[in-house]
C-alpha cells in the first residue's frame, strides 16, 4: 500500500526542491527533512523495546526502537541525503548500498554495485527519492526479497502513478511510504513536474 504525507510542510519542502533556484545543499538538507518526516511515519507499526538506562535520577526502564534490527539501504547517488539523514537518527542501525542505474535509451536499469549487509529477520528500509517508471526500485526489490529480511518497506521524496501502480502490483505486500505523488511521466520517462535529476541538483554534477 502507498501512503502519501500529503501535509502542508510536506507541500512547502518539495515545491522548494522544485524551485530550479534552490542550491545543492538546501536541495540536500530538504531532502534530509522529507526522510524524517518519512521515517516518522513508516515505524508507526514497529514495536519499541523496552531498555534499562541510567539518567540524571538513577536507573530507569524507558521504550525505544531496536535500532540492530533497521538496515536502511539506499540506492546510489541520489538517496544517499536519505541514509544520511536516518543513519544520524539511528546510528546503530546498518546501512546498505546499491547502484543501479537507467539506461536513458531502453529505460531499464541495470546494477553495477552490491554492498548490503546480513538481511535475514531485519525491518529492511530501502530508500530513494524518486519512483519514475518504477524499474530501479523493483530490481532493488528482487535482489532484496530473497536475502530474507522480516519486512521491507520504501520511502521515496515523490514519484509518478505509473510507476508506483507498478510497483503496487507486483509488490502487494510492500509499503511505500511517499511524500507527494505527481502527475505522470512524460514521453522520455520523466516524472512531471518532478524535481529534475536529484542526483545531480545534490552534488552540482553537470549534465
Amino acid at each position: 500500500m502507498t501512503y502519501e504525507l500529503n501535509s502542508p510542510l510536506t507541500t512547502h519542502l518539495i515545491n522548494t526542491l522544485r524551485d530550479s533556484k534552490t542550491d545543492a545543499l538546501r536541495f540536500r538538507q530538504n531532502i534530509k527533512t522529507l526522510s524524517l518526516l518519512l521515517i516518522d511515519k513508516a515505524l508507526q507499526e514497529d514495536a519499541l523495546k523496552e531498555r534499562s538506562m541510567f539518567t540524571w535520577q538513577g536507573k530507569f526502564n524507558f521504550q525505544q526502537f531496536d535500532q540492530s534490527n533497521l538496515l536502511f539501504v539506499t540506492v546510489m547517488r541520489a538517496g544517499l541525503p536519505m541514509l544520511e539523514a536516518l543513519m544520524d537518527l539511528f546510528p546503530d542501525a546498518q546501512a546498505g548500498f546499491l547502484a543501479i542505474k537507467r539506461d536513458e535509451t531502453t529505460h531499464k536499469s541495470k546494477l553495477y554495485y552490491d554492498r548490503v549487509p546480513d538481511c535475514r529477520g531485519k525491518h529492511l528500509i530501502l530508500v530513494d527519492p524518486m519512483v519514475a517508471t518504477g524499474g530501479s526500485m523493483i530490481d532493488a526489490i528482487e535482489l532484496l526479497k530473497y536475502r530474507a529480511p522480516d519486512k521491507i518497506t520504501s520511502l521515496n521524496v515523490i514519484g509518478s502513478p505509473e510507476g508506483l501502480k507498478r510497483i503496487e502490483e507486483l509488490y502487494p505486500e510492500l509499503d511505500i511510504y511517499i511524500a507527494q505523488v505527481d502527475e505522470r511521466l512524460n514521453d522520455n520517462k520523466y516524472i512531471i513536474p518532478g524535481l529534475g535529476d536529484a542526483g545531480d541538483r545534490q552534488y552540482n554534477t553537470p549534465e
